[in-house]
């Protein structure tokens, strides 16, 4: 007898392109509602977290469904495709093993397996970055300057960051590795990308600033390494809740404008302020919450620690007629300590605070917790499973001499997540605390 052939159902692979949107968007095949209740239930999972480790803290958390407080719907976003304000663009190689292609990375450096795709498919982005990354790759693949993949194997072309606003602005950030290039010829470089934007195939993107940046590290703050202005006005500005903002190379704006308004008016909700309220911003970026809300407070004082978005922050209170803010610059940990411990203010003080990936440093918990005046507080995360939840047990654990912490411990009252990200695993969480 034959033998039956046997029948493969083994799916085809995917495209490199597939592969990416999977990567960086990674709900993007579901449609938006779904999206949301993906969103739901994984805030869901941080607050039932929360409840179980304050329950093991000795503090009474738990609510219905096992939350540590009510969980109000994700707050969708207005926009849902190119919602993206800001892009970061990688130089490596791509599928076809061409090292100078410009695009996002799938695979890992521990596997070994990075490889850089273009990202013209990818929804969230909009086409204005697209386009950028498009002429910033011709431009390079046209140089007899290698890509810098490895710091130590030499070559240049590095990062491309793409900021935009509403109002029309793009700001393209060049970053390149100078390795033992000499004034003269990084002059040539600089002369050549300004020529190529301005006059050659990139003037199609019509760009507010270019901007350029000699780095020799993955990462490079304008202290370290000035960006230096090739070409346009020094910023891009962009309007939000009838404000116009001023915005640096490297100054935190929220990605998501759009929903930025939606998340910002919530807050100014929350904080129940009132005309004798003083509304602590704590990492206060271009000074955005704080001057939405300033009109409604009578005083607003922010801290940050990049110099220029105080800068911003300060131009951006100026230019909107705004004076009752002031603008710390300095790391938070350093300048809210000193802020708070002399505070004999008598009217009431709220405290926002949107800190990066990392949290808040635990010196500033501390802070917060032992300024009595702080009966209300908002914490603002992006990723609230990470080290936030390290500063929710710190807010609501008891007083505890060995940590320094105390003050009486503040308690979660409400949840609300913001869809900030379409298509992707992210959200941001509004969580209020009082106490």
């Amino acid at each position: 007898r034959k033998k039956k052939a046997r029948v493969s159902c083994s799916l085809p692979e995917p495209s490199w392109e597939e592969r990416l949107a999977n990567a960086v968007t990674p709900l993007w095949r579901l449609p938006y509602q779904e999206q949301l209740q993906v969103k739901y239930e994984s805030q869901r999972k941080v607050l039932q977290t929360l409840a179980s480790r304050l329950e093991e803290l000795g503090i009474d958390a738990q609510k219905p469904g096992g939350l540590c407080c009510p969980l109000q719907p994700v707050v969708p976003s207005p926009i849902i495709n190119g919602y993206r304000n800001k892009s970061t663009f990688s130089v490596n190689r791509g599928p076809d093993g061409n090292p100078k292609t410009v695009g996002l990375y799938v695979g890992t450096g521990r596997e070994r397996n990075i490889v850089c795709v273009k990202a013209d498919h990818v929804k969230n982005m909009p086409s204005k970055h697209k386009q950028v990354a498009r002429c910033y790759e011709e431009l390079i693949s046209g140089s007899p300057l290698d890509s810098c993949i490895l710091f130590h194997e030499g070559g240049h072309w590095r990062e491309l960051v793409v900021r935009s606003s509403r109002c029309g602005h793009t700001m393209a950030i060049i970053t390149f590795h100078p390795q033992q290039l000499g004034q003269e010829a990084l002059a040539t470089q600089k002369a050549l990308l300004k020529e190529f934007f301005t006059c050659g195939p990139g003037a199609v993107c019509a760009l507010t600033s270019l901007y350029f940046q000699e780095s020799t590290m993955t990462r490079c703050s304008h202290e370290q390494s000035p960006y230096q202005l090739l070409h346009g006005a020094p910023h891009i500005f962009e309007e939000l809740l009838g404000l116009k903002f001023r915005i640096s190379p490297d100054a935190f704006f929220q990605v998501n404008t759009a929903g930025a308004e939606v998340l910002y008016q919530a807050v100014g909700e929350l904080c129940h302020a009132t005309g004798d309220t003083v509304l602590l911003d704590i990492c206060c970026g271009t000074g955005t919450i704080g001057l939405s809300l300033a009109r409604r407070v009578s005083k607003v004082i922010g801290v940050e620690v990049v110099e220029k978005a105080v800068e911003d922050a300060e131009w951006n209170a100026a230019f909107n007629g705004i004076s009752n803010c002031e603008f710390h610059s300095g790391k938070a940990e350093a300048v809210l300590p000193q802020l708070l411990a002399s505070w004999e203010d008598a009217r009431p003080l709220v405290a926002v605070v949107n800190p990066s990936r990392a949290g808040l440093h635990y010196r500033v918990v501390r802070a917060i917790r032992s300024c009595r005046a702080i009966r209300r507080l908002l914490y603002i995360s992006c990723k609230p499973e990470g080290e936030a939840m390290r500063n929710f047990l710190e807010l609501c654990c008891p007083p505890d001499p060995r940590k320094k912490l105390a003050g009486e411990p503040f308690a979660p009252v409400v949840a609300i997540p913001f869809d900030m990200f379409p298509h992707t695993l992210h959200c941001e969480l509004v969580l209020l605390f009082t106490r």
